[in-house]
């Protein structure tokens, strides 16, 4: 055992010290965190929400959290961390979970002179955007999956929205050409106006100009751009650094003493993926928990993951796409006219990757069927017609099996407090954080509470 020192409080650091306590870790752990408030420990709610986040949760009680502090200088010699407020801070194992920071884009309007954010400028993961609640239209800029979700969440709070990227379709990077027009359609059919393979050339409050000098009513501009690994700490102190700080199956950096987790660290196999999903980063927090108690996991890099979080828009990427276009076996099946969309793609009958759109129940079981890497049953069209045994339910998981990955519930932990009487999916969460992530898990819980509900002969009563 020894003294950890975690730099950096998003949903990495809070699982690895989460892991570190229920394998036993004894010894000290200090966080570093940028944020002066608490931050999540899940995935971070959509934007302008308005509200206090039910996603905000504590580290495990005895962990040393140092908030509003920003670690300025790694002295590798001496084993010490330099913070702005002129605090050293020694460690035996050093962990960068920095994460990663969105890339501005270049827009005349969208800095001020100091270089800062406009104030009707936000980032979906800011303070600024997540607990105020300002008034008028949003421009959204980038039409990725955090786009697309807040998109859809601002057009549901009455908000006027309009959606601009320059790719043809929503998604390019996760969903091809087919899959990328049903979800334009479904956006559409929420009223967001989209603006797709447009870019922006400038902004003032209240209006957004477009190439070809188009303007949008925009009181507030939200970049949805995408992310860089901040890699500034681990660049200075020498370690080396490619498009995120490099790391091994045991997240050691060129320093042993050195790991690195989550948005700021890239493989150094497996095509040098950055975990920029909470999946990947959630498996190396895992894998590194138990290697610094004594464990000896194997890592897999974890297949990338997004999955929308939209109540009712049912989208799911699995896997790298281009997995789709050298599958063994591909199974395909569109139904436009429905928004109904799905390709598999499969070896020895075991799914490798997918792309789902407005199938609720095969999105589940496909999710299921990959994280325990157990084979795709024959009648592929009943799996995505939600009419397999696999899409029944989750009776067929094992007690072992984690049902909700964002705070590690298992199907046992939840049939415990289920028993103890917490018999709602309100209740369950409030005994065991299930469905207090991303959400996308609640589905798989209110199912558990039903088949409980009928073993138990409660739900019989006339």
């Amino acid at each position: 055992m020894s003294d950890i020192l975690i730099i950096g409080d998003g949903p990495a650091a809070h699982r690895l010290v989460e892991r570190l306590r229920h394998h036993g870790h004894q010894d000290a752990v200090t966080v570093l965190g940028r944020e002066p408030g608490p931050t999540h420990s899940g995935a971070p709610p959509l934007p302008f929400s308005g509200h206090s986040s039910p996603y905000q949760h504590g580290f495990p009680e005895g962990t040393r959290v140092r908030r509003g502090v920003t670690a300025t200088r790694i002295d590798r010699a001496r084993r010490l961390v330099h913070t702005d407020d002129g605090t050293a801070h020694g460690y035996d194992t050093l962990v960068l979970a920095t994460g990663a920071r969105p890339r501005v884009p270049d827009i005349p309007g969208v800095l001020t002179a100091e270089g800062r954010l406009h104030a009707s400028v936000f980032t979906p993961r800011s303070l600024a955007a997540r607990e105020c609640r300002p008034a008028g239209s949003v421009a959204v800029l980038g039409a990725g999956a955090g786009g697309v979700e807040a998109a859809l969440a601002l057009r549901r709070a009455g908000r006027e929205v309009a959606l601009v990227d320059a790719a043809s379709h929503p998604m390019k990077d996760r969903l091809d050409d087919a899959a990328g027009r049903l979800l334009a359609g479904i956006l559409h059919d929420e009223g967001v106006e989209t603006h797709l393979g447009h870019v922006a050339v400038a902004f003032e409050p209240g209006k957004l100009v477009l190439d070809g000098g188009r303007v949008l009513a925009a009181d507030v501009l939200l970049l949805c751009t995408d992310a860089a690994p901040e890699t500034g700490l681990a660049h200075g102190a020498g370690l080396s650094v490619d498009c995120g700080v490099l790391i091994d199956d045991e997240m050691r950096t060129d320093d042993p003493r050195i790991r690195a987790i989550g948005g700021c660290a890239r493989h150094q196999e497996g095509g040098g993926e950055t975990a920029y999903s909470l999946p990947q980063a959630w498996d190396q927090a895992d894998t590194l928990a138990l290697l610094l108690t004594g464990g000896r996991p194997h890592y897999r890099v974890a297949a990338p993951i997004t999955r929308s979080r939209t109540p009712g828009v049912d989208v799911l990427s699995l896997g790298p796409p281009s997995a789709l276009d050298h599958a063994a076996e591909l199974v395909t099946l569109s139904d436009p006219s429905r928004r109904r969309y799905a390709k598999l793609a499969l070896h020895d009958h075991k799914l490798t990757a997918a792309m789902v759109i407005g199938l609720p129940k095969a999105i589940a079981s496909l999710v299921q069927l990959y994280d325990r890497g157990v084979s795709v049953p024959s009648d592929r069209l009943a799996l995505l017609l939600g009419t397999s045994s696999v899409g029944s339910g989750t009776v067929e998981l094992p007690d072992d099996a984690v049902v909700c990955n964002c705070n590690n519930v298992t199907k046992r932990s939840l049939a415990q407090a289920w028993h103890q009487g917490a018999r709602e999916v309100a209740e369950l969460a409030e005994a065991t954080r299930a469905t207090t992530g991303c959400g996308t898990c609640a589905d798989a819980v209110r199912r558990i509470c039903g088949v409980l509900e009928k073993a138990s002969g409660e739900g019989d009563a006339s």
